[in-house]
C-alpha cells in the first residue's frame, strides 16, 4: 500500500476469501456429531464460519473477544436529525467510560474487554484519556449536507487509524472483534452512505436512530440525507472521497478497521446501520472482505436492512437494539460462542456394527 495517497483498492489483493476447504471438513465432521443435520439450527452455521476464519478444525473456543467502539459527533446534528443535541456525544462517552452506559454494562456482563476511541467528538482532546484521544483526526465533522465532513487528508489520517488499530487487536491476540459506534448525527451520516452506495431515495434508508425520534425530526434527517445524497453522488467510486464527503472520522475510522481486521483474518461482529454502513463502503474496496463479517442483530433501522441485503448477511437476532455501542453485536456473542463450544466438544458418533459384523463377532468370541 502507498506510503503517501491511501488507495482502498489494494485490499482487494489483501483480502483472501475464508478457507473454503476447512469449512467443507467442519461439515463433514458436523455430520459424525451426535445432533441430527438441522437440530442445531443456525448454530452450525456459525461454527462453521468461525472455523473458516480461523482456519483449522475443529473450531477453537472464542475466548479473546474485544468490544471496539468509534466515537466522534457530526456537524448535521445541528439540524436537529437526532434525539440528543448536537455535540454531545462526549456525554455518552464518559458515561461509557465510567462504566455506566448500555454497551458497557453488556461488554462487563459477557465478560468482553472494550475499546473507546475518540476520533471526532466535540471536545478538547484533554477533556477524556489520552489513550482514548490517542488517534483523534479532528473536532466534530463538517455538516454534510452543505460540506464536506473532512478533508481528504483527514479522511486518510482516520482510515489509517482504523488499519493501525486493527493490527493492535490482531497483535495482541484478539480472537474476536465486536464493532460498536457512540455518536449524535452518526446514523444520518450512515444513511447518506447507504443510500448512496445502493443507489436508492433518501426515505428508504431514513430511521429513527438510537434516541426514537418524532416524525418532525425524521423530516428534517430525511431532508439532511437527501442534500447530502447529492454530494455523495458524484464520489461513489471513491471510498476516500466518499467518507471525506459525507461520512466522518469515525465512520472513516471504522472502515480501514473493518477492512484491516479482513486482511488480518480476525472475524468481526456487527452491531447496527453505522457498522453496517461502514461495511459496505468497505466491500466496495474489497468485495471478499464480508467473509469475515456476521451481522449480529437487527436493529430495526431501515437503512441497516438494506445494506446488510446488498452484503449478503442475516443477521443472527432481531431485537430491534438501536442504541449502539456495540450492544446488538454484544447480544450475539453468546451464539457465536456457543457454536463454538458445540462443534469442539460434541464427540464424534462412534461407527455402528451392521447385524451380520455383529453376529461374526460373537462367532469369533465362541
Amino acid at each position: 500500500m502507498s506510503d503517501d495517497r491511501l488507495d482502498l483498492d489494494d485490499f482487494g489483493d489483501l483480502i483472501e476469501r475464508s478457507d473454503g476447504d476447512v469449512r467443507r471438513a467442519a461439515e463433514e465432521r458436523r455430520a459424525r456429531l451426535g445432533p441430527p443435520a438441522g437440530a442445531l439450527g443456525r448454530l452450525d452455521e456459525l461454527a462453521e464460519w468461525l472455523t473458516a476464519a480461523q482456519g483449522a478444525v475443529p473450531v477453537r473456543p472464542v475466548e479473546a473477544p474485544r468490544l471496539v467502539v468509534f466515537a466522534g459527533d457530526h456537524g448535521v446534528a445541528e439540524l436537529g436529525v437526532s434525539a440528543r443535541p448536537a455535540g454531545t456525544a462526549t456525554t455518552l462517552a464518559r458515561a461509557f467510560l465510567a462504566g455506566e452506559s448500555p454497551g458497557a454494562v453488556l461488554a462487563r456482563q459477557a465478560g468482553v474487554p472494550t475499546r473507546l476511541v475518540d476520533m471526532s467528538l466535540d471536545c478538547e482532546p484533554g477533556e477524556l484519556p489520552a489513550a482514548v484521544s490517542a488517534h483523534r483526526v479532528r473536532r466534530s465533522s463538517g455538516r454534510v449536507d452543505v460540506t464536506d465532513a473532512l478533508t481528504r487528508a483527514e479522511a486518510e489520517a482516520a482510515l489509517r487509524a482504523g488499519i493501525a488499530l486493527a493490527d493492535e487487536e490482531a497483535d495482541s491476540g484478539t480472537d474476536l472483534v465486536v464493532l460498536g459506534d457512540l455518536s449524535v448525527g452518526g446514523t444520518t451520516a450512515a444513511g447518506i452512505l447507504i443510500a448512496a452506495l445502493c443507489g436508492t431515495d433518501a426515505s428508504v434508508v431514513t430511521g429513527r436512530g438510537g434516541g426514537g425520534i418524532d416524525d418532525l425530526a425524521w423530516m428534517r434527517k430525511c431532508a439532511a440525507i437527501r442534500d447530502g445524497l447529492r454530494r455523495a453522488r458524484p464520489v461513489t467510486g471513491d471510498p476516500v472521497s466518499l467518507l471525506a464527503a459525507v461520512g466522518g472520522a469515525d465512520l472513516a475510522a471504522m472502515t480501514g478497521f473493518l477492512l484491516q481486521c479482513a486482511a488480518r483474518r480476525t472475524p468481526v461482529i456487527l452491531d447496527g446501520v453505522v457498522s453496517a454502513a461502514c461495511a459496505l463502503v468497505a466491500q466496495r474496496a474489497a468485495f471478499r472482505a464480508p467473509d469475515w463479517w456476521l451481522a449480529g442483530q437487527g436493529s430495526g433501522e431501515p437503512g441497516q436492512t438494506k445494506a446488510l441485503d446488498r452484503l449478503g448477511l442475516d443477521p443472527l437476532l432481531s431485537h430491534g437494539v438501536a442504541v449502539g455501542e456495540g450492544c446488538g453485536a454484544l447480544l450475539a456473542l453468546p451464539l457465536v460462542r456457543g457454536a463454538a463450544a458445540l462443534a469442539a466438544e460434541l464427540p464424534e458418533r462412534k461407527a455402528e456394527s451392521s447385524p451380520a459384523s455383529a453376529e461374526h463377532d460373537l462367532l469369533d468370541a465362541t
